[in-house]
């Protein structure tokens, strides 16, 4: 952990550092919430435009594309908007690291649980990434545990139980599958915890577009022993429009949303507001898929907007009558 350790060095952009691990609101402040929103409809959307592509792409293959041409894209985008790129001298350990957990592993076990269960049930199972986020957090970071918080977690766990218990419960119900997404959630919740844990001295568009980039290169050798690409040409349009759709809009816009939410909030803060995308997911779902949402998912929704509810609202400030200092 020698080169984890610590304040990245060689701060090649001023204040960046500030920007991925500054001081973190302890709710979702109001300037956020259009972000938020962006966020929630490129990802909830993007479980059926997966589902539509990995019926017919293979999953190695798949998210070489997304993360090849997604980086790509941000990169491009950077460059013509003027933004520095900065070649990461001193960080590539860390950039690594982040990019195997919170690319890599993710990117992967989703792309093969998503082949085995329906995306709104794939989609509420991946997000249950605040489970083992939130305590990470207060583990490693010291976050604190406010009674909101707690009763968000609550729920997001009892989302949990009851999705876990059916699926338990049905021998059909692709268990595979469902641990293949916890797996992706889990991985994803270390990465979120230790990029606060050990920031890069990045802004959010570079340090994005550089993990991506390092995330997708074990994908790219996998792709390139295990696939044959040429399947892609018998590709048809609807597989060619989730493909699409995953490269320009859950890739190169939603990636660089998700950092920038992520290093702007507190971990628990960000765990609980992501949790608005499963909804997205399973009605985009029922719209385009045909998935119709059992009564448990259904219930897990509830209590999953209700978790959203807990650090939506600012906390209330208290006022010392002696001092009068809000804290």
């Amino acid at each position: 952990m020698a080169g984890l350790d610590g304040v990245a060095r060689h701060e090649v952009v001023p204040g960046a550092r500030a920007q991925l691990s500054g001081p973190a609101p302890d709710h979702l402040p109001a300037r956020l919430w259009g972000l938020l929103a962006a966020l929630t409809l490129a990802w909830g959307v993007n479980w059926t435009a997966m589902k539509l592509a990995l019926a017919e792409v293979p999953p190695w293959t798949f998210r070489s594309l997304c993360l090849g041409l997604g980086s790509a894209v941000l990169f491009l985008v950077l460059h013509l908007g003027g933004q520095k790129i900065p070649w990461p001298r001193g960080q590539w350990t860390r950039l690594w690291g982040l990019a195997l957990l919170n690319i890599t592993g993710w990117n992967m076990l989703v792309a093969y649980g998503l082949t085995m269960i329906p995306s709104g049930r794939a989609s509420i199972l991946a997000y249950t990434m605040p489970a083992l986020a939130i305590p990470l957090s207060v583990w490693l970071l010291g976050e604190r545990l406010t009674l909101a918080k707690a009763i968000g977690l609550a729920l997001g766990l009892a989302a949990l139980a009851l999705l876990l218990g059916e699926a338990y419960a049905a021998i059909g119900a692709a268990p595979l599958g469902s641990l293949l997404v916890l797996g992706a959630a889990v991985s994803w919740a270390f990465g979120a915890v230790l990029q606060k844990k050990y920031p890069v001295a990045m802004a959010p568009g570079p340090y994005t577009a550089w993990i991506m980039l390092l995330g997708g290169v074990p994908i790219y050798i996998g792709a390139a022993l295990l696939e044959d690409p040429r399947v892609l040409a018998d590709v048809g349009a609807g597989a060619w429009f989730g493909t699409t759709y995953n490269v320009f809009i859950a890739f190169a816009f939603a990636h660089w949303a998700w950092i920038k939410l992520a290093t702007s909030v507190s971990v628990t803060v960000f765990s609980l507001s992501i949790l608005i995308i499963p909804p997205v997911a399973v009605l985009t779902g029922i719209a385009f898929l045909g998935e119709r949402p059992s009564l448990a998912e259904i219930a897990a929704l509830v209590l999953v907007l209700g978790s959203l509810g807990t650090v939506v609202v600012r906390p209330a400030t208290v006022v010392t009558p002696t001092s009068g200092v809000s804290k």
